[in-house]
């Protein structure tokens, strides 16, 4: 009897492990490349598609990599290369990979069309369908730019290679369009392609925690350890509601909502978010989960908690 106790006992805690540490792969596709140029603007000084679909998936990436844990990031390409369509898919295909997402900007003979799209291959593909929702919906609450809505093959009347063969949830972005003389300055500029790359990771990290409950992808890491310490007076946890390019006030009415003094913090980085909204002191996690909830109920879905002090 005790030796199955053991045996129970040893089995309970080898699956608590196994379960913590499992990760999700994400293979990130910059569209294009190489000697595929993609789409060419003909507005002075702009970059090229290949060129800001490396630089917006790069980015992407590097928020995920400092933001999340448990998931593993393969790209298609990371320089100015140019792997076939084939090649793409069987990368994502052999990686096993869980998620594929490709990155683009389009372009139209008529430039006064602009706006965001997302491609999946079929709209029965439901994860697909809800990660490009999302992604559209950060795009113009977050980013404010016009949604062109979600499109599949019988919206396009032909498939996407990278869609169509690929083993894994998949979603194509058309960032925006880089023939509209506005939408192109934005897509080259440094802010609009900071907006664009954090709506898309917002929008992931969303997704797979909804859709992964058991793993716990957030990091428990303080964003700017000197600030943070300051307000919050030592070790312990608070909760980022939100993040601005520019200071906005603490006394705004969506702040006073919430019921708790908000703290803002100028954070010492090279995005251009360099302020960041955070609320509460709390000595344990579990504490500031009893908050977290009320919160992203109260407008600040994407608010998390972040580990404080030294």
């Amino acid at each position: 009897m005790r030796f199955l106790l053991t045996l129970s006992l040893f089995l309970a805690a080898s699956f608590n492990v196994f379960s913590q540490s499992k990760t999700i792969k994400l293979v990130i596709d910059p569209g294009h490349g190489g000697s595929d140029p993609g789409h060419v603007s003909n507005y002075s000084g702009h970059l090229s598609e290949k060129e800001l679909n490396l630089i917006i998936s790069k980015k992407v990436g590097a928020y995920i990599e400092d933001h999340l844990q448990n998931i593993e990031i393969v790209y298609t390409r990371e320089d100015d290369s140019y792997p076939t369509l084939d090649e793409r898919v069987d990368l994502a295909n052999t990686e096993n990979a869980d998620y594929f997402i490709s990155i683009h900007c389009n372009a139209n003979a008529a430039h006064g069309v602009c706006g965001s799209e997302c491609h999946v291959h079929s709209k029965t593909s439901t994860k697909a369908v809800k990660l490009a929702n999302e992604i559209q919906k950060q795009f113009t609450e977050k980013a404010g730019r016009k949604s062109r809505g979600v499109k599949d093959t019988e919206d396009r009347t032909y498939s996407l290679q990278v869609l169509k063969y690929t083993e894994m949830t998949s979603v194509l972005i058309e960032c925006g369009f880089m023939t509209n003389e506005n939408e192109g300055k934005y897509l080259n500029s440094e802010d609009g392609q900071e907006d664009i790359s954090m709506s898309i990771y917002n929008a992931f990290r969303s997704f797979v925690i909804t859709q992964h409950p058991d793993i716990a992808f957030v990091k428990e890491k303080p964003e700017s350890t000197e600030n943070l310490a300051s307000t919050t007076g030592g070790e312990g946890y608070t909760i980022q509601i939100m993040s601005s390019k520019t200071p906005l006030e603490t006394s705004k009415d969506e702040f006073k909502q919430l019921g708790i003094p908000v703290s803002r913090n100028k954070l010492n980085t090279t995005s251009s978010y360099k302020y960041q909204y955070t609320v509460g002191t709390y000595g344990s996690k579990d504490e500031a989960l009893l908050d977290l909830e009320k919160i992203q109920t109260n407008g600040f879905k994407d608010a998390f908690i972040l580990k404080t002090g030294k």
